[in-house]
């Protein structure tokens, strides 16, 4: 009766199993992959990758801008100044007297007028004087000589005042004008300037940027190699896993599937008296530990397709079929291919990155040396203001365009240069020693995965003769069971070797994939 119990339950259970199934592919259609169709999602879909391209495209932009050192470049500059006070040619003692110049002048002459009239009245009271004592004039005609002389005086000086007045005031004028355009009208300053310089020589220093900028590029290039190589790698150890899993996830099954037919042929043979409730008990506890590894082996399966997922960039939940999980076995033959290269240091980008270090700091070297060299440059340009000075200071845009070679010399830096270049040896010297070891790592890597690749194929073919013996031990120990001639014990121990046979087998075969693909990323041909 328990053993009816035991079977109904195992019909149900399946049933169960069977209709969730056909519901999950009726209503979700599995998408089947293949490992290159995984590692072509993953390269274009991995953040790493993104990046590592992104930073090339950053290197080819800085390399295009270090090109343009050769080239001539122009600044074009313009501003406005306002000052609270005006620049003065002229101080305030010039600007009052050229204010005044014509009031001065005609003050001056006047004076010497004034002199000039008491001198002419002498002269003529001299001359008639004289004459009356000579006795060519008597005093009424020198009398009227004299009025005469007089009347002439005071006309010519009226003339001359008027005169005077006319060009104090014309001088005035002038002084003034003089002043003004003296006057530099600064309060409010306008100026444009434009520049062109062209370096001519400036010690290598340009062409060591543009060598590293070149190195800088590869260097991209090279560690975007490495981001693929890396993500494929992962790809394909995440791809194998699954793989791995589903085989384990049959075998889990097909083990369940023995153990409860073991269970349901004890449980009658309980109920016929021919076997004892320890024997059941027993073949109970293997059935629940063969639903324990079932389950293990479900979910390291659910979790190991979300890791697939995530690394080829598909949402985690994703319904994925893999091409290899759907075939029975893997490859009948499958042996792991040892692969060597000669250029291991061209393949491998980590040994390239370090190469291109050390050639990187060498151009560093050049330009710390280039501090010794001096510097020449063509220098021309144009500048414009107003005001202008060039035809006094007037109020228009008004400007000059000049033209000239810079040369700078080094004289004397205290030794700065010096320690530059001893610190950028010394930097090479690091890269150099780090390329090195990093050789000699690499050599170790290649070796050991050569090795595991051997180890991986000899214990494939021994898992494949296991294989053999354990299927025979099962089948002996079934047909021994039904002729009562083996303990159930017997039984449920060839069960558990054919299944850890079976494991081992799918393990090695796994392992022989993993070990050639860790191989083919140590040599660097992925």
């Amino acid at each position: 009766m328990h053993s009816k119990n035991v079977i109904i339950i195992t019909v149900m259970k399946r049933l169960f199993l069977l209709f969730v199934s056909v519901i999950t592919l009726t209503s979700v259609e599995a998408q089947v992959l293949t490992l290159d169709s995984c590692r072509a999602k993953a390269l274009r879909s991995n953040k790493q990758v993104g990046i590592a391209r992104m930073k090339k495209e950053v290197a080819t932009n800085t390399r295009k801008a270090a090109r343009t050192k050769y080239l001539p470049h122009i600044d074009v500059t313009g501003g406005y100044v306002y000052s609270s006070r005006e620049v003065s040619i002229l101080n305030n003692d010039q600007k009052e007297l050229l204010s005044n110049i014509g009031s001065i002048g005609a003050g001056t002459i006047q004076g010497h007028m004034a002199g000039l009239d008491a001198g002419f009245q002498q002269v003529m009271q001299g001359v008639l004087r004289k004459q009356m004592s000579k006795g060519n004039l008597d005093l009424n005609k020198a009398l009227i000589l004299g009025d005469i002389a007089n009347d002439v005086k005071l006309g010519f000086g009226q003339m001359g005042q008027q005169m005077m007045q006319q060009f104090a005031l014309a001088g005035d004028e002038i002084g003034q004008k003089i002043v003004d355009a003296f006057r530099t009208n600064t309060h409010h300053i306008f100026t444009a300037s434009a520049t062109l310089t062209q370096p001519l020589y400036m010690g290598g220093a340009i062409v060591s940027a543009n060598k590293m900028a070149d190195i800088a590029e590869k260097m991209a290039d090279t560690n975007i190699e490495a981001k693929q190589q890396d993500v494929l790698f992962a790809v394909e150890n995440a791809y194998w896993t699954v793989v791995s899993l589903r085989h384990k996830q049959r075998l889990a099954e097909a083990y369940l599937e023995l153990v409860e037919k073991l269970n349901a042929d004890v449980h009658k043979m309980i109920d016929n008296g021919v076997a004892t409730r320890a024997d059941g008990l027993k073949v109970d506890v293997a059935v629940n530990e063969a639903e324990m590894v079932k389950t293990k082996v479900d979910n390291g399966l659910t979790l190991a397709k979300m890791l697939l997922c995530k690394e080829c960039g598909m949402p985690m939940n994703e319904n994925i079929t893999l091409e290899d999980e759907l075939k029975e076995e893997l490859e009948g033959d499958i042996i792991a291919q040892e692969y060597y290269a000669d250029n291991i240091n061209e393949l491998r980008p980590e040994l390239q990155l370090l190469s291109d270090a050390v050639d990187i700091t060498k151009q560093q070297t050049r330009i710390a040396k280039a501090g010794y060299m001096p510097q020449v440059a063509l220098m021309t340009g144009a500048l414009f203001s107003s005001p202008s000075v060039y035809n006094s200071f007037e109020r228009k845009f008004k400007g000059s365009f000049n033209v000239g070679v810079m040369v700078r010399v080094p004289v004397l830096d205290w030794g700065e240069t010096m320690y530059k270049v001893r610190a950028s040896k010394n930097a090479t010297n690091i890269a150099q020693l780090q390329l090195s070891e990093a050789e000699e790592l690499v050599d170790l890597q290649v070796n050991q995965c050569t090795f595991k690749v051997r180890e991986a194929n000899k214990n494939l073919s021994a898992a494949k003769k296991n294989i053999q013996r354990a299927e025979e031990n099962l089948r002996c120990a079934n047909v021994g069971f039904k002729e009562g001639v083996m303990q159930t014990s017997d039984v449920m121990a060839a069960q558990t070797a054919w299944l850890q046979a079976q494991t081992q087998k799918v393990d090695a075969e796994i392992d022989v994939k993993l070990s050639e693909t860790a191989l083919k990323k140590a040599v660097g041909l992925f």
